[in-house]
């Protein structure tokens, strides 16, 4: 049996205990078969696949497909009842080490944010204020973001270039732990769903539409789609699994598609003037908010900690949500959301993916600029390979 069809048969079978595990899927459907196997069996074929692997002759492949069958053999060993220490599990499935935001530097980022906030009252409750004077009204998400999107789009095509026929559609849900979500359907093909639980705020939404459209999600499985699976027939990367190393990339490539893109003075430009014609909105509340924004980046790690405490020290939720609530900064809904998401468990080690990611590409951003991304983009890369800053991940 071909390498890619063990990968895939065995992709499904593990989906049909961990419903999720594949996230997306546009290869053979009689390889699809998500029949209930025994654990047992599973982890034996999955220790098979890593040996199998080995065996592969193109080097980039056999890279790539070592890192994922790992965290198959990792996955396996969940369902068969296997209590990991949560820092390997996430190991096991990312092949990254969890990072642990220093305190004290988001202490110095909070009193950044509190000295950026216009108006009185407590830091929150100056956040809170300012968020609401930058929501797009739910019934005009969509029409605000036709035009963001179709700008996105056609830089994506001048610097990166699209594969010809790609498209998605795009929808608004509810009841999600996500604020946004990428789904993968094959043929070019996705649906991206924009979550309303929370208030969609207009300066978010670029990065938000960069994230899951032009250049990234959609973006990345589009291209590898037509370079990999079908110039090259690496059917392997038909499939998208969630909980596996191609997500570090993945996420890092979507947290920095954005910047990937254009510039932050390019961005605030296009918020506070056309944009924020575009919504309806004061440019000076957008542009007191991006001010803001500078501090709130120095926050990113809060959830991944907050994931740690939770799973990794046992700290109880009441613990967590105080930590969220502080370091976020955020309100109890908001905090309750972030806590839903990492008490998920396909998501409680994904939560990684975006910080340690994210940096990761940010390197090879810094680095190796549009080419480097572009790499990115159409090439399998590995986690470990970024680590490195291995040419093929770099130049």
């Amino acid at each position: 049996m071909d390498i890619a069809e063990r990968y895939l048969r065995l992709a499904h079978a593990i989906d049909a205990h961990r419903e999720g595990f594949v996230d997306g899927y546009g290869g053979p459907q009689e390889w699809a078969d998500r029949t209930p196997r025994d654990p047992a069996d599973l982890r034996a074929e999955a220790q098979a696949l890593l040996d199998g692997v080995a065996s592969v002759e193109d080097d980039a492949r056999r890279t790539f497909l070592t890192v994922q069958a790992r965290a198959m053999d990792t996955m396996t060993r969940l369902i068969a009842g296997e209590e990991l220490p949560y820092a390997d599990e996430v190991r096991g499935l990312y092949d990254i080490e969890p990072v642990r935001a220093d305190v004290a530097a988001l202490e110095r980022a909070l009193a950044e944010l509190d000295a950026a906030l216009p108006g009185s009252g407590s830091l929150i409750e100056r956040e809170e204020a300012l968020r609401a004077r930058v929501v797009v009204p739910k019934d005009d998400i969509l029409r605000v973001a036709e035009p963001i999107l179709a700008h996105l789009r056609e830089r994506t095509r001048e610097r990166f270039g699209l594969p010809e026929g790609e498209n998605f559609t795009i929808g608004l849900v509810q009841d999600k732990p996500w604020s946004g979500y990428n789904w993968p359907l094959g043929n070019l093909r996705s649906r991206i769903d924009l979550n309303t639980d929370l208030p969609v705020l207009l300066p978010s939404l670029p990065d938000l539409l960069a994230h899951e459209g032009y250049p990234g999600h959609h973006t990345e499985h589009a291209t590898k789609e037509a370079r990999l699976v079908r110039e090259r027939g690496w059917l392997e990367h038909s499939i998208q699994l969630l909980n596996a190393p191609e997500c570090v990339v993945s996420e890092g490539v979507a947290t920095n598609a954005r910047r990937a893109l254009m510039t932050r003075e390019e961005l605030e430009a296009w918020l506070t003037g056309e944009l924020a014609g575009v919504a309806g909105l004061d440019p000076g509340d957008v542009a007191a908010f991006l001010a803001a924004s500078r501090a709130r980046r120095d926050l990113k790690g809060v959830s991944a900690t907050a994931a740690l405490m939770l799973h990794g020290d046992g700290a109880p939720e009441a613990e967590v949500l105080d930590f969220l609530r502080r370091y976020g900064p955020a309100n109890e809904q908001r905090a309750r959301q972030s806590l839903r998401f990492i008490s998920q468990p396909t998501f409680r080690a994904y939560i990684f993916t975006y910080s340690v990611g994210g940096d990761l590409v940010e390197g090879v951003l810094e680095r190796g600029g549009t080419p480097g991304f572009a790499r990115l983009l159409g090439e399998p890369v590995t986690p470990g390979q970024l680590r490195e800053g291995t040419p093929d991940a770099a130049q």
